[in-house]
């Protein structure tokens, strides 16, 4: 965790929903190493309560109380705030972080698939919404931290689209959300949405799949803590968007410039590169109903971390390549 400007006071109090796994599991652990108070949610009891011990082991005034809740329910969501407030008082930050995926095209997936990943991935960020502007109206500041992708805010790709598109929903739902803090008067109140690019979660062991193609690689990923990071800064020193991972400045600079080119790469990396032939995967549902439960973890076993470190090494290694190369030049320049 970076320290300075960007980290929050010791004592800050963060509901994180989806916490049990992935991004929402690592965002828990990096507010916990600050010294935060935690109210951590999502379906899986078991590991939840793992999660909060390791919040309340990661610093000295760390605290983490565990509520295991459906973001679909809206009551459930309720019943997560009023223990952050019954708890610790009131309300400093509150991260939608639950989330789950569905592979498949568009004219194959279930409808009832989709509406599940609906619920969960906008639904569910609506009523934590709901649920955390009470608390902080009365107060008169907070912080709402949505996890989009840039997946759906930027690009989109083939199998995606329910998934994508619900992203893309956040990206609105955040847009309106600010416009109606301002009309209200709630200014002390910031709104901000993070697109990371791919990250290494267990999303795609996790996700429904009904392409019936088993996934043989990913693009280029972030590290979940990376992406925590990330949060924990917009938390401290919010920004309307903020987008984290390789490439995600480049990405949507390209699509920009040159969006037909960039749609037929992503098209043809995804079906050449990403995913394996026909009948090497059965038809799955994932977690979209159960909760994660033993599969829950904070990585998804793809090395972000040794791959961040080869791109860098090639990066300097190119940077040093062409500064070697112009001295060069200039060393035969006459003088």
């Amino acid at each position: 965790m970076r320290t300075g400007q960007y980290v929050p006071a010791p004592g800050t109090v963060v509901v994180v929903t989806g916490a049990s796994s992935g991004i929402g599991r690592a965002v828990a652990r990096a507010f916990a190493g600050c010294g935060a108070r935690l109210v951590v949610t999502a379906r899986s009891a078991d590991v939840l309560d793992e999660v909060a011990r390791e919040c309340a082991a990661a610093h000295p005034r760390a605290e983490a109380v565990a509520v295991p809740a459906d973001v679909t329910d809206a009551a459930a969501t309720d019943r997560v705030a009023r223990t952050a407030l019954d708890r610790f008082g009131r309300v400093d930050v509150w991260v939608n972080a639950a989330g789950v995926g569905v592979l498949g095209r568009l004219d194959r997936v279930p409808p009832d698939d989709v509406r599940r990943l609906w619920e969960v991935n906008v639904l569910g960020v609506l009523h934590g919404v709901r649920a955390a502007l009470p608390a902080m109206r009365r107060r008169g500041r907070g912080v709402i931290v949505d996890v989009s992708s840039l997946l759906g805010g930027a690009v989109e790709a083939p199998y995606q689209g329910p998934y994508a598109a619900s992203k893309a929903a956040l990206i609105t739902l955040d847009e309106v959300l600010r416009q109606e803090l301002a009309l209200s008067g709630d200014h002390g109140i910031a709104v901000c949405t993070v697109l990371p690019t791919g990250v290494d979660t267990p999303f795609f062991r996790h996700a429904a799949n009904h392409t019936g193609r088993r996934m043989r690689a990913l693009p280029a990923v972030a590290t979940p803590e990376r992406v925590a990071a990330a949060v924990v800064r917009a938390a401290v020193r919010p920004r309307r968007r903020v987008t984290v991972g390789p490439g995600a400045r480049l990405l949507p600079a390209a699509h920009a410039v040159a969006p037909d080119l960039v749609r037929r790469l992503i098209r043809r990396r995804t079906e050449d590169h990403y995913f394996d032939a026909p009948g090497t995967a059965p038809v799955t549902t994932g977690i979209l109903r159960d909760p994660s439960g033993d599969t829950a973890a904070v990585s998804g076993g793809r090395h972000a971390r040794i791959r961040t470190a080869g791109r860098r090494a090639a990066a300097l290694a190119l940077g040093a390549g062409a500064v070697a190369g112009a001295l060069r030049v200039r060393s035969r320049l006459p003088s």
